[in-house]
């Protein structure tokens, strides 16, 4: 996967693009002399509407460093102890948070929200309630071609789906534990390299 904190190649405007716009608005401007002030200013106003519309930023928090963390204020030595362990990061809320939107940008968040699935599942009160949590899980994350499956080895798979015929409270323990490991090895380490995280090391959320 990509850099999570570089903006999308279509989103990104050069140089040489912004002067031949520049160009273009100026010739325009040029060859229609003969129009009033007032013709401008309903210009001006329709150009900043136009700029205020949300299409015009989408995707704008993906460059900027801080953009992880712009829910919660967090500090330099939190986020030091985020760096200790994955863990730790994932057993503080705002730690949590801050790595759910980085898997986002790295459009794979597929895999920390079916360990959240896993934990409120893990936390049911009744044995009535495991069941049905335990088919959405299933069906949403782990049977071939769900809408946001998660990389499982095939005896993983296997041995959930046979667990969630009659669920307990461990019935995605080994599910969870594999994606927990990859999440671990692999967009932890990224997440930890990112300039999100290295500005909250510097005090800058």
């Amino acid at each position: 996967m990509e850099n999570p904190l570089l903006l999308l190649p279509q989103l990104n405007i050069s140089a040489s693009e912004d002067k031949a716009h520049f160009r273009a608005m100026r010739s325009a401007g040029r060859e229609e002399p003969q129009k009033g002030n007032t013709g401008a200013k309903q210009k001006r106003n329709r150009l900043s509407l136009l700029l205020q519309r949300p299409e015009f930023h989408a995707g704008d928090h993906l460059g900027k460093p801080g953009s992880l963390t712009k829910a919660a204020s967090v500090s330099p030595e939190e986020a030091v102890k985020w760096g200790e362990s994955f863990d730790k990061l994932l057993s503080e809320k705002a730690g949590l948070e801050a790595f759910t939107k980085f898997l986002k940008t790295e459009f794979s968040e597929e895999n920390i929200e079916f360990w959240i699935a896993c934990e409120d599942y893990k936390k049911s009160k009744s044995a009535q309630e495991l069941l049905p949590k335990a088919k959405t899980i299933f069906e949403t994350f782990i049977q071939k071609d769900a809408p946001k499956e998660v990389n499982l080895d095939w005896h993983t798979r296997e041995v959930t789906r046979v667990a969630v015929g009659q669920p307990g409270r461990g019935a995605f323990e080994a599910a969870q534990r594999r994606v927990f490991a990859l999440m671990e090895q692999d967009s932890y380490r990224r997440f930890l390299r990112s300039a999100a995280y290295l500005s909250l090391l510097r005090g800058h959320s």
